[in-house]
């Protein structure tokens, strides 16, 4: 399991990798806040991640949520890996399986 972040002066990329569950809910809202600046892009990758739970989920779409408040771009690098999008919709959350590619407009969520 893995959550890596790059920031930039006009992007932020958080990637993450592996299992990601509860135990690193703590570590995953720390960065996905520190990521969410104005004036900076999002980028998630979630390309090599192999396993989310509902914590991750909703907090992957809370994220999303406070993107759109702060005025700051957000998306995902790629799409949902396969294993991945099964469990999100069986979640509630499909909107996440969309490819998510970043609208060139402030403040648009996927």
């Amino acid at each position: 399991m893995g959550i890596t972040c790059e920031k930039g002066d006009v992007l932020n990329t958080l990637r993450l990798c592996g299992a990601i569950d509860i135990a690193s809910a703590e570590e995953l809202k720390a960065a996905l806040l520190e990521t969410l600046k104005p004036g900076v892009e999002v980028r998630i990758d979630v390309r090599e991640a192999t396993y989310f739970d509902v914590t991750v989920i909703q907090l992957l779409w809370a994220a999303a949520q406070e993107a759109r408040l702060r005025g700051v771009r957000f998306g995902y690098a790629e799409e949902f890996p396969a294993t991945l999008q099964s469990a999100l919709r069986e979640a509630g959350f499909e909107s996440l399986t969309q490819p998510a590619k970043l609208d060139s407009s402030a403040g648009e969520t996927p």
